[in-house]
């Protein structure tokens, strides 16, 4: 697999919590309406989803019998080396690669060298998404 990697889906696979890529963007499903087949056509979705990296609100709106792209998403556990107010040093216990990401705003504090979190990747970017427990 290449990062950045997309697969298709149908929009009926689309589902609440799931990932899919609206304008270029990996997002979170987090709202589904479909609207009944009408007179000339067929159903309409209306996807309501939050950018993982950027928190933005994004809609795409689609036939059901439509296609969805789905971004590959891989998670992986990281050990913070040091955190600033704003920046968090990892280190992939895999690779010893290190590298720098933005903290978000609801751990700002919350990370020292020891802690390990969850790095979300997708589409060439990476997010950290949360504090792991010590016995993950």
């Amino acid at each position: 697999m290449t990062e950045g990697e997309i697969l298709r889906a149908s929009m009926k696979e689309v589902k609440v919590g799931r990932f899919v890529v609206i304008d270029g963007i990996p997002c979170k499903v987090v709202d589904i309406e479909t609207s009944s087949p009408g007179k000339h056509g067929s159903a309409k979705m209306r996807v309501t989803a939050i950018g993982i990296f950027d928190g933005q609100k994004k809609t795409l709106l689609k036939p059901s019998d439509g296609d969805a792209e789905i971004p590959v998403i891989k998670k992986k556990k990281m050990q913070v080396v040091s955190a600033t107010d704003t920046t968090a040093q990892l280190m992939d216990p895999e690779t010893y690669e290190v590298f720098d990401l933005p903290i978000p705003e609801e751990l700002k504090g919350k990370l020292d060298s020891t802690t390990s979190v969850e790095v979300i990747e997708a589409m060439g970017k990476r997010a950290i998404s949360r504090i792991m427990g010590g016995n993950e």
